[in-house]
């Protein structure tokens, strides 16, 4: 990490830091008050945690605009978890980082000894700075941040939450068009109860869809849903209704790409 700025010791170089992320003040006391971490401050109020405060409704609040506008088929839940996602703490820190604010950050002697700067404090300086630019050049202005350093952070989450969960794919597809809630049905299972092996196909409503085996519930749930949703398209179902003894062998599914990394959660 490069050299971190200690209090009243280091000029922070301003000028490098608004052309880091893209936005040049009017008032620069205000870039100053949302690099100050607690330990860098004369006291609590000369800190960025007000900032903090507001600048983390104020993107919650962007984020859920764009959110809501983006994806107009997205139920409220999935919203909710896209979202939880995109503000997180995980997320605010990698794109302070991206942005190298741990350069420009004012911190006390403390804080300088660290080897690298916690997470929190580049989350919290991501969050200070967006109410920075916010009480600098308005709404507008934030809002064009927010979007600058969001939006493919919300293209990467909704990719990824949706890509390997198809349960998740299931549910939302099926109250979206149908009204209703998918169900899994137990059809089969076999080998020993240390290594049983299920068959589980999914309904919505009236309509059963090919089945599909897997070494738990949980995974052959993943692997009806998938086959439930390729059924709506028209298409082939990616999983076959047949138990395979070679694909078990002792309990273990052959890898397939299909659940490469699947999510269990429903």
């Amino acid at each position: 990490m490069s050299e971190l700025n200690a209090s009243h010791e280091v000029q922070v170089d301003f000028e490098a830091c608004q052309a880091r992320i893209g936005y040049y003040f009017k008032n620069l006391s205000l870039l100053e008050s949302a690099l100050t971490h607690a330990s860098g401050a004369e006291n609590r109020l000369a800190s960025n945690e007000r900032m903090e405060f507001l600048g983390d409704a104020i993107l919650g609040s962007v984020v859920c605009q764009r959110l809501f506008l983006d994806f107009p088929e997205h139920l409220e839940g999935e919203l909710t978890r896209l979202k939880s996602i995109v503000v997180s703490r995980k997320t605010c820190a990698k794109v302070s980082t991206a942005m190298a604010l741990d350069q420009f950050l004012i911190l006390g002697k403390g804080m300088t000894t660290h080897p690298e700067v916690p997470s929190s404090v580049l989350a919290a300086v991501f969050e200070a700075l967006v109410a920075a630019i916010f009480l600098d050049g308005g709404g507008e202005a934030a809002k064009e941040f927010i979007e600058r350093c969001m939006v493919p952070e919300i293209e990467l989450a909704e990719s990824g939450e949706m890509g390997r969960n198809y349960k998740s794919q299931l549910q939302q597809l099926a109250q979206r068009e149908h009204g209703v809630t998918p169900n899994y049905r137990l059809v089969d299972e076999k080998g020993p109860d240390h290594s049983k092996c299920f068959q589980v196909a999914a309904e919505i409503g009236d309509q059963r869809f090919s089945p599909a085996w897997g070494k738990s519930k949980k995974e052959s749930e993943q692997r009806a849903a998938a086959n439930a949703i390729y059924g709506l398209r028209g298409e082939d179902a990616p999983y076959g209704d047949e138990f395979l003894e070679d694909e078990y062998q002792d309990g273990e599914p052959v890898p397939n790409d299909m659940t490469a990394g699947a999510d269990d959660t429903p």
